[in-house]
């Protein structure tokens, strides 16, 4: 029988890791441990806004630059409320196994129990923390407003804005909110399995990458794609964008240790890690297949690098991260190149290519190298190094995400379809969606 893993500070929530409730007298808050994730939290939220959204703009072309930041900003605002509506409760409220229920509809009880320690669940799997919930909730709600973001860069260029909004918020409840809940509740059935997710990597990456994806076969090819220049408008935007995804990284991974502890930094140092050796892997790879490195190539790198150590990021140690980073440069580098040409989809920014494959190569590889003093679960030895049963685990929760995300997301595109359209007319997609769909354009 496999028993749930036992992490020994879980968050974002990466959680997955339950430390069991304090007995007698109770955890209490500790205003260190709030200190850094009330940081983290703003950190995060940085990766969106600006972050992503010049990531984002900086590739798209000049007349898609305004729309492109556009829709980052409005997730961020949409996700918001969406999250304090019903998004929080659904993927953190006790419900069973696939989904929470409503006790935290609005933010039912927060009234209460705003200056009181947080516990998530009850009984004797119930995972007790030293922050207040109204840091909890605004953690988890910098993540639930990112994923949707990310997904945006698969269908740049051609999507319109009222789609995208109601796609949004119909994703939110019902792709990112369960998968949420299976991860890191402790009621959660992948929570149950055993799956080490610390900080994402399947609620996260896996589901963004899959359901941008799934977006780009569904509204088809950019016009032009193939012979119009289709080369990026201003890459120092990308370059300063992936910068603040980079730092704002270390909010999303040692953030996600829900205390500024020993497992907040080593989480901290293998992000590092990760990202810088992830960036030299895809431009060595690019050097030697195209002739030239590339700015583009490096900041893709990082990125790729900084996704596939995400779930990994507070069970592994550095020489591990090491290797990850370097399979994830080069799988980022393929997945980008090779795999979108071989199969000829149209995922515009890469949203798939990687955050999808470096996600799961990073998910895998937790299982590979989830090391024991870290992880505490039953399925990872006390040594060095994961084990093939945890490595079975992993695969288990990864094929469950991939599945259930590309079969929900595609009903939820078609569903926005038959509502308002999915795709702007394709004389307003060769004037551009600044224009377009807000009536501005770059001077």
């Amino acid at each position: 029988m496999r028993m749930p893993a036992r992490a020994l500070a879980p968050l974002a929530v990466a959680l997955l890791a339950a430390t069991p409730a304090l007995a007698q007298d109770g955890p209490k808050i500790d205003t260190g441990d709030t200190a850094w994730m009330l940081t983290s939290t703003a950190l995060v939220l940085m990766m969106t806004i600006p972050g992503l959204a010049l990531f984002y703009a900086g590739m798209v072309r000049k007349k898609n630059v305004l729309a492109t930041m556009m829709q980052s900003f409005t997730i961020a605002a949409l996700t918001t409320v969406v999250w304090m509506v019903a998004g929080y409760s659904l993927a953190f409220g006790e419900g069973g196994p696939w989904i929470g229920d409503l006790s935290k509809l609005f933010l039912s009880g927060l009234a209460e129990n705003w200056d009181k320690p947080f516990t998530l669940g009850s009984g004797d799997g119930a995972v007790a923390f030293t922050i207040p919930e109204t840091v909890f909730l605004m953690f988890q709600m910098t993540f639930a407003i990112i994923t949707p973001a990310l997904i945006t860069g698969a269908f740049a260029d051609r999507m319109k804005f009222s789609a995208m909004v109601l796609f949004t918020i119909l994703w939110s409840l019902l792709v990112y909110a369960p998968v949420a809940h299976w991860v890191w509740h402790p009621n959660g059935w992948i929570f149950a399995l055993g799956a080490l997710d610390f900080a994402g990597g399947t609620v996260v990456h896996i589901n963004a990458g899959v359901a941008g994806l799934v977006a780009a076969l569904v509204l088809g090819k950019r016009l032009g794609l193939g012979h119009d220049n289709m080369a990026p408008y201003n890459l120092a935007l990308a370059v300063i964008g992936a910068g603040m995804l980079w730092v704002g990284w270390f909010g999303f991974n040692a953030g996600s240790a829900a205390g500024a502890g020993a497992r907040a930094g080593m989480a901290m140092l293998v992000t590092q890690v990760a990202a810088g050796v992830a960036a030299l892997a895809w431009v060595f790879a690019e050097w030697a297949t195209k002739g030239k490195p590339s700015v583009l190539g490096a900041i893709s790198g990082a990125v790729a690098g900084l996704v596939a150590i995400t779930p990994a990021s507070g069970f592994v140690l550095p020489v591990p991260a090491l290797i990850i980073g370097v399979v994830a440069g080069l799988g980022g580098f393929w997945g980008a190149t090779g795999l979108k040409h071989l199969c000829g989809y149209d995922d515009s920014l890469d949203a798939f290519g990687v955050h999808g494959v470096c996600g799961i190569i990073g998910s895998l590889l937790t299982g590979v190298f989830a090391y024991g003093a870290l992880s505490a679960t039953t399925a990872v030895p006390a040594g060095f190094g994961g084990s093939f049963e945890q490595f079975i685990i992993q695969a288990e929760a990864t094929g469950a995400v991939i599945a259930y995300t590309a079969i929900a997301s595609f009903i939820l595109l078609k569903v926005t379809d038959v509502i308002v359209g999915l795709r702007v007319p394709e004389e307003e997609e060769r004037e551009g969606l600044d224009v377009t769909q807000h009536g501005e354009r770059i001077a």
